[in-house]
Order: structure tokens, then sequence, then C-alpha cells
């Protein structure tokens, strides 16, 4: 593990690039977050440019942390549906090391998240059998966790539902731009979870993304066998979640 138990994390979302600095031991940033509009287009280049930015601006030397917005693997990002095709294929460790001069880690933004939660937040105390958590925001995020062991990479918000992409039918940006009621909108993640549940079995379901800090307005319209509960770290989850890659 780095030598610092500081890292900086950095959460790179469709229309902002967050970070902080980030202590392992005990998840809280250790200075006030930094945002950067994500450029349009978001092309590799232009992004590298904005974490070359944030890393400037934060003066750092030590180690980072990155939660992409799709699958990971071995540092390569192979979707970005939510971001530009033209990442598909490129090594994202390799890019952003270049343009910062630091050693780099990346993940995929849910996972990150669910990282976070399951450390610092809603499922801290749940290390046994399987815990989803989905991040509810412009797409749909997935993470899931057996006996506290990540399963990468499931981005369950392009599983098809009904003939749509599940985060098609049921984002809050869906809610947004329909203008759904919040007994219209819970009635479409309920049937999206209950989908979910079907297929994995968890025993306890995390709710994150902004929307999360209203969770009363629509979890009276959920009818699940798990527990359903809102996540704790809300927006500061992508930021911690990415930092705990370096964790040991």
């Amino acid at each position: 593990m780095e030598k610092s138990v500081e890292i900086l994390g950095i959460d790179i979302g469709g229309s902002g690039i967050k970070a902080a600095p980030v202590n392992l031991q005990t998840g809280e940033m250790t200075a006030e977050r930094f945002r950067m509009d994500t450029p349009i287009p978001a092309k590799p280049k232009s992004v590298a440019e904005v974490i070359k930015g944030i890393t400037s601006h934060f003066e750092w030397k030590g180690s980072i942390g990155c939660g992409f917005p799709g699958i990971v693997r071995n540092g390569v990002i192979h979707s970005a549906v939510n971001i530009h095709d033209k990442w598909i294929g490129v090594n994202a460790v390799d890019l952003f090391s270049q343009v910062t001069g630091c050693e780099v880690r990346v993940i995929n933004d849910a996972d990150a998240a669910g990282l976070a939660e399951m450390t610092f937040g809603a499922g801290r105390e749940h290390h046994k059998g399987v815990v989803l958590l989905l991040t509810l925001g412009t797409g749909i995020g997935s993470a899931i966790f057996i006996d506290g062991l990540l399963l990468p990479n499931t981005e369950f918000g392009h599983l098809e539902l009904d003939g749509k992409d599940i985060e098609k039918r049921a984002s809050a940006a869906i809610r947004d731009r329909k203008h759904l009621s919040w007994e219209e909108w819970g009635g479409r993640i309920n049937r999206v979870m209950q989908h979910l549940e079907m297929l994995v079995s968890p025993d306890l379901i995390i709710i994150g993304g902004g929307i999360s800090k209203d969770y009363k307005k629509f979890f009276t319209y959920l009818k699940l066998e798990a527990k359903v509960v809102p996540a704790q770290l809300r927006n500061q989850a992508g930021i911690v979640g990415a930092a705990l890659t370096w964790k040991a």
C-alpha cells in the first residue's frame, strides 16, 4: 500500500469531475472537495487535461485513485456509454499516469461508491451474504459484494427489461425528464429492483446517488424481500471509494 494514508480520490462523472484527498483509515476528506466540469465532448485527451488540472490544484505528488463511468479491466476501458465511445480500448491508468506523473489506479465508478459504503457507510456491518448497491443518477450504476468481496463491473444499469435498458426506464434523470411523480417513479424503480432481486437474491440493497437524500419520498413504493437502505456517504462515495483502491 502507498506509504501515506492519504490518497487523492477522483470521481469522473458525465457532467463534473470531483476530487479530494482522502484519509484511508477514516474515510474523511482532508481538504475541501474540488470540482471541474467534464469537457464536452469528453474524449480521453480532454478528460486527462482536467485530471492534470485537478492534480495541480492540490499540488499532489502521491498516489491517485479514479472512478470511471464504464467497465474497467486492468486499467483498460471497455465501455463508456455515458461519457464518450473514444474511451473504449484506452488504458486509462497509463494515460492518467502520464499527465499527472503519479501512480494511478482506475475502477468503475459504482464499484468505487460500493467500496466506500461497505467500508465507511451503510454496508459496513454487512460483510456476510450478498449486498447490492445501486446509484441512481444520469444512469443506474451497480456494485455487488459477496461476503464483503467485490464482483467488479456488473453494470446492471444496462440490463434489458421490457425492451429497454433499465437505466433508460428508471434513472433519476428519467424521472426529471418525464416529470414523473414520486409514486410513478417509485413504481418503475420497484419493477427494476424486483428484477434484480430475482437475479442476485441480495440480503441488503443500498440506494445511492444524489437522489438518495430523498429516499423517504420513494422507499414507500418499494415492495422487496431484501432490506433496503439509503447510502450514507452520498456524493462523497465516489471520491472516497476511488481512494480506497489503494487500501491493502
